[in-house]
């Protein structure tokens, strides 16, 4: 049977290939996807604090984890971003 720290990294697993899922959707440009995915993402991560507050991960899960969130900070860089030049037409057509 999975144990606790398996379900918290599978929850960070998910977060990772949501946050590249999003990637790919701006990429695209298509926004609409990526705020969809921002909304599944939030979830998740809402799912996880909950989870992991009352289990320490060890050392290899520890370091596990620390690459996975290397990599979703790489994507949000990169979404962030790709971004800017559309928040830059929503702030315009608000004026």
């Amino acid at each position: 049977a999975p144990t606790m720290n398996d379900k918290l990294l599978a929850y960070y697993e998910a977060i990772e290939r949501a946050s590249a899922d999003m990637l790919e959707a701006a990429r695209a440009g298509n926004w609409d996807q990526v705020l969809k995915l921002e909304g599944a993402c939030a979830v998740l991560i809402a799912r996880l604090k909950h989870a992991s507050a009352d289990h320490p991960m060890g050392p290899t899960e520890q370091a596990l984890k620390s690459r996975i969130m290397q990599r979703i900070l790489t994507n949000d860089a990169e979404i962030r971003h790709l971004a800017e030049p559309w928040i830059g037409e929503l702030a315009r057509t608000d004026d």
